[in-house]
């Protein structure tokens, strides 16, 4: 069975992690087009304040997303682990489970998100100018949070499984759609930032049904028999023991990145919308460490389920070498030409909002391999099956990024605000070093032996 789906337990760790991470990088790129579209086609045709509506939401949606993704990933991680080991009746047991929890938590988390929504864009000091549109877009964004947790979670199923392709054909087509859907909703429907909502959920609902279809057709090993259905309590709570907290590592970052809003919205609408700008060019760099933490989540608990030890230090020396490598290049572009995409958002004012752009790729072009080790390391050792001490680097990155925020708002400097994120990069990823060689070196010793099966 392991044959039809990509088994990491073996073959060369750098050669295997490079061509998982490849797929996963394109496929994340295109899913930042859900909100690059909005972005871009709002900001053409609507303008700048709409804009700035769309960017003010941007870490609300990132709280969103980011619970969504964690959830899922961990909620995965014991089926990747199963599938190392070979055990496939267990494996169809956590697919179930995940299924079941997801479910729940996704319908929680839209109750949740809309009751608390108003109070929320308050309590983070939108501008009043774009409140309404900030306020009718990310309503629509969270009504379709279930959407969401389909793609997602199917997406980290046979991610789990050792493909990382099909996802990325799906995104493909789901991303062009959202392009297609915008113009209409926008241009002719007229429909401003609402408009932008409806086309990115309509989307991420399309792309969860295809991996549904594609699962159903093509993926023999994930038919689900009627004795699958009865998952044992420990499995839950294995789950949720790991989903939970990676859900909340990613929730404290996100609540980091909202007191940065909010320091960032006291400045006004145009620093917003430069800001938000500047953040979009920044997300599609930095998806390829993204990829390599999903890559190393999935290399980590297929190589535990084994008990390759061996292997899974050469995975984390592996792919530390390619975030190097690549930081060092994303750096060098996103600080020289990289302000030049702002055309892509802007089209008015785009020499004073370019300026503050270049200031905020200049700031963190710096410490992108601080993030690079925050994203291989944290994901790595959660897919190792550990959920608690990972989400205390997500508490690091809230406790850097909150004190520069909180700082750079009191004396209103927009060059703060842009430092807020390296300073959580920084912190977060020393702490995370720490926690790999104690794991490593004692946890792993006291499981294992050395090399554990090798």
């Amino acid at each position: 069975m392991k044959s039809m789906q990509n088994d990491m337990t073996v073959g060369n760790p750098m050669k295997i992690i490079l061509s998982f991470t490849l797929p996963i990088f394109i496929g994340n790129v295109f899913q930042q087009f859900y909100n690059m579209a909005d972005a871009v086609i709002v900001g053409k045709f609507v303008g700048n304040k709409a804009l700035a509506a769309v960017g003010s939401t941007g870490t609300i949606m990132f709280l969103i997303y980011g619970f969504v993704v964690g959830m899922t990933a961990g909620f995965t991680v014991l089926t990747a682990q199963k599938f190392g080991a070979g055990d496939m009746k267990s494996m169809r047991k956590t697919v179930v489970g995940a299924g079941v929890l997801s479910f729940i938590v996704g319908a929680l988390l839209t109750v949740l998100f809309m009751v608390f929504m108003k109070p929320l864009l308050t309590l983070m000091n939108t501008p009043s100018d774009i409140f309404a549109d900030a306020y009718a877009y990310i309503m629509i964004v969270s009504g379709g949070i279930l959407a969401q947790m389909l793609y997602n979670l199917l997406s980290s199923i046979l991610r789990a499984l050792g493909n990382s392709k099909l996802p990325l054909y799906f995104l493909i087509i789901s991303a062009l759609l959202n392009i297609v859907l915008d113009l209409v909703f926008i241009i002719g429907f007229h429909m401003g930032a609402k408009g932008a909502a409806v086309a990115t959920v309509i989307a991420q609902g399309t792309s969860g049904v295809l991996c549904l279809f594609y699962i159903i057709a093509k993926v023999p090993v994930l038919h689900l028999k009627k004795e699958d259905f009865y998952v044992e309590s420990d499995i839950y709570k294995t789950q949720l023991r790991i989903g939970i907290p990676m859900a909340l590592q990613y929730s404290i970052t996100a609540i980091g990145t909202m007191m940065v809003q909010s320091s960032l919205n006291i400045l006004g609408s145009t620093l917003v919308a430069a800001y938000t700008a500047a953040g979009k060019i920044e997300q599609v760099v930095t998806q390829a460490y993204v990829a390599m933490g999903t890559t190393m989540a999935t290399y980590g608990a297929q190589n535990m389920g084994a008990g390759s030890v061996k292997r899974i230090r050469e995975g984390f020396r592996a792919c530390t070498i390619i975030g190097a490598v690549y930081s060092v290049a994303a750096a060098a572009f996103i600080m020289t030409v990289g302000k030049y995409m702002t055309y892509l958002f802007v089209s008015e004012d785009v020499n004073v909002i370019m300026s503050s752009v270049e200031v905020y790729l200049k700031c963190i072009g710096v410490f992108f391999i601080p993030l690079a080790i925050v994203n291989i390391y944290r994901n790595g050792i959660q897919g190792l099956g550990y959920g608690f001490l990972p989400m205390m680097a997500g508490v690091a990155e809230l406790i850097g990024r909150g004190v520069v925020a909180v700082i750079a708002g009191e004396m209103r400097s927009y060059t703060g605000v842009c430092l807020a994120g390296p300073a959580a990069w920084s912190l977060a990823a020393a702490l995370l070093i720490v926690m790999y060689f104690f794991i490593m070196n004692v946890h792993m010793k006291k499981m294992f032996g050395t090399n554990g099966k090798d």
